[in-house]
């Protein structure tokens, strides 16, 4: 007989409006709803998961706001919230998954959730290495970091790479990613602190506090007296436009987030754009999920640097399925040293 439990979760309460902060006060936490640990028999091909450990990402704020005309959108008030994570299969009616599974992909804020094909779910080949770590480093963040420096930057030996927010989950990847490259390697993060991560645990050659900075023109001349060949923009705004300025004939700029711009109405302008022409500048955003089919061949690479302690990784570790609405509204106002992940449960 199935069992029936509490199924603990973190509703949307209502769309995060253009030009307003994520509070938590647009989440709510919901600890009466139950669920029947078994697919349903209506629900073929379904797999129910027990969540392990929660993705907390600056995506989630387009994730949480109202939708888009021709946008895929994920999220509903009145219901959980969406985002990646690691679980555990507990039943499944599809054939790939069964019982015992770990595995990760597009999974809900709440302790149990029935995940449909249509979403992506990734089997864990290597549960020897922490199962956290696919959360980020081995997961969605680890895939951007590698697709978007390998791939669409196109990196050369001995290139110098400039990394923003490069203390996040993103950012410290793709610093080492660089540095494996045997780039010169030189990332922007928002304390002291963070700065410190980045040259004693992360390995890059230069880091500064961009808040301690009046000129960001200035400081990046300081870093970058030749110029720089790759520019890894997790930021946007004044970072971008003095990036811009400072790039190299034939420079590439990578777009990965605008974390400065989400909570703008307006999103700012740029002065050095007119550079783009003169400069040959190639400016390229991408979206990850359209280079999943890569994942296997990232997964073997990163995984071998996991063990052979080439790549170091930090998380940021929040408690419980209550510390989601925090854990997520804090990275807009840079709490989180590297990856930030909820626990839900531990194996």
């Amino acid at each position: 007989m199935a069992v029936e439990v509490v199924n603990k979760k973190v509703l949307l309460r209502r769309y995060i409006e253009p030009g307003e902060a994520p509070t938590e006060g647009h989440m709510e936490l919901v600890t009466t709803e139950t669920i029947i640990l078994k697919v349903p028999e209506a629900s073929s091909s379904a797999v129910l998961v027990k969540n392990l450990y929660l993705s907390c990402d600056p995506y989630g704020r387009a994730i949480m706001s109202r939708p888009q005309r021709g946008s895929n959108h994920l999220s509903t008030p009145g219901l959980p919230v969406p985002g990646y994570g690691v679980a555990k299969v507990v039943d499944s009616t599809h054939p790939e998954f069964k019982a015992g599974d770990y595995v990760w992909g597009l999974t809900c804020w709440e302790e149990y959730s029935l995940i449909t094909p249509k979403e992506t779910l990734f089997k864990i080949n290597y549960t020897d290495v922490p199962l956290s770590y696919y959360t980020g480093l081995l997961g969605l963040a680890g895939l951007t970091a590698y697709v978007g420096f390998h791939e669409i930057s196109s990196p050369k030996e001995g290139e110098h790479v400039f990394v923003s927010a490069a203390s996040g989950a993103v950012g410290q990847l793709v610093g080492q990613f660089a540095k494996l490259l045997g780039c010169y390697v030189v990332g922007s993060a928002g304390s002291d602190e963070k700065v410190n991560f980045l040259k004693d645990k992360f390995g890059f050659d230069e880091a500064f506090n961009y808040k301690k900075e009046s000129d960001l023109d200035a400081a990046l001349k300081r870093y970058f007296p030749e110029g720089i060949d790759i520019y890894f923009d997790n930021v946007g705004g004044a970072m971008l436009d003095a990036a811009l300025g400072n790039m190299k004939l034939r420079g590439r700029v990578t777009v990965c987030g605008l974390i400065s711009q989400y909570n703008l109405e307006t999103v700012q302008g740029m002065r050095n754009f007119t550079l783009v022409i003169p400069k040959c500048i190639r400016l390229q955003g991408f979206n990850v999920l359209q280079y999943q089919h890569m994942y296997r061949e990232f997964e073997e690479k990163v995984v071998k640097y996991v063990k052979e302690g080439t790549i170091k990784y930090l998380e940021d570790v929040a408690e419980g399925l209550e510390a989601a609405p925090a854990s997520f509204v804090g990275l807009f106002e840079g709490q989180n040293i590297g990856k930030k992940l909820v626990v839900v449960a531990r194996e």
